[in-house]
């Protein structure tokens, strides 16, 4: 697994940081000293395509927000295997609650292609979390959206032929960051056959013939790396289908 090789930048100042927190939900109810004083000791950081930003067990030092680019959140097993838990996009966080409760990060997460990741170190974030429990509640909820994703992509998992978890995912996505063109709804991203394999728990030789054939019938286009669904609905049936 390649580490990180990461560049600090000077692109923003304080005061550009703190608008990036007063703009997140997480932190928006936030007065502005609070704001500033997460903001101040933050940095932005540059991460190259399969850059990890943390691994898996690592000490949680720092809560990170997607200033731009794709993070994907992933676990990967004794067996050298790995299913990709989440893809982030921009203004998302991510290991916000493992520095909250002092834990490992659970999962690790890695850069899908060029990105810029805002961190707050872990010591200023647990202080202002403990004057302002608006931080903890939002933590929470994002938290409670992101288990009932988790909840039901484990279950499709378990009982959903792999056609069927391919469509759930591909509809999940583009229902969530999708782009409405005249063909239909583009994710604004270069999604990997291996990436969306790993979040489907399938085989990329799997992936490559289901999306191969869903090409062929015009449900699925390719716009130079990024993938158009050009009907919803019908991806939508493929993905309620029963085993």
């Amino acid at each position: 697994m390649r580490r990180e090789h990461p560049c600090y930048r000077a692109a923003m100042t304080a005061g550009q940081r703190a608008l990036a927190l007063k703009t997140n939900r997480v932190f928006g109810d936030l007065p502005a000293q609070e704001i500033e004083w997460l903001a101040a000791p933050s940095r932005e950081v540059e991460y190259r395509p399969r850059d990890y930003v943390f691994m898996e067990g690592e000490p949680a030092e720092w809560l990170c927000i997607v200033k731009s680019g794709r993070i994907r959140i992933v676990r990967h097993s004794k067996s050298g295997k790995h299913i990709v838990l989440e893809l982030l996009g921009p203004g998302e966080i991510f290991g916000g609650v493992a520095v909250i409760e002092k834990r490992p990060y659970p999962a690790a997460a890695q850069a899908m292609e060029a990105s810029v990741v805002l961190k707050i170190p872990a010591q200023p974030l647990i202080a202002v979390s403990e004057r302002n429990p608006s931080v903890i509640r939002e933590l929470a909820l994002m938290m409670g959206r992101r288990l009932r994703s988790a909840h039901d992509s484990m279950k499709s998992l378990a009982v959903d032929p792999v056609e069927a978890r391919l469509a759930a995912t591909l509809l999940r996505l583009t229902e969530r960051d999708g782009e409405r063109d005249k063909r239909g709804l583009a994710l604004p991203f270069h999604l990997t056959r291996q990436s969306l394999a790993d979040m489907c728990g399938t085989t990329v030789e799997t992936t490559i013939r289901v999306m191969g054939r869903w090409s062929r019938s015009g449900l699925v286009l390719d716009d130079d790396g990024r993938l158009i669904v050009a009907d919803v609905e019908r991806l939508r049936a493929i993905a309620a289908a029963d085993a």
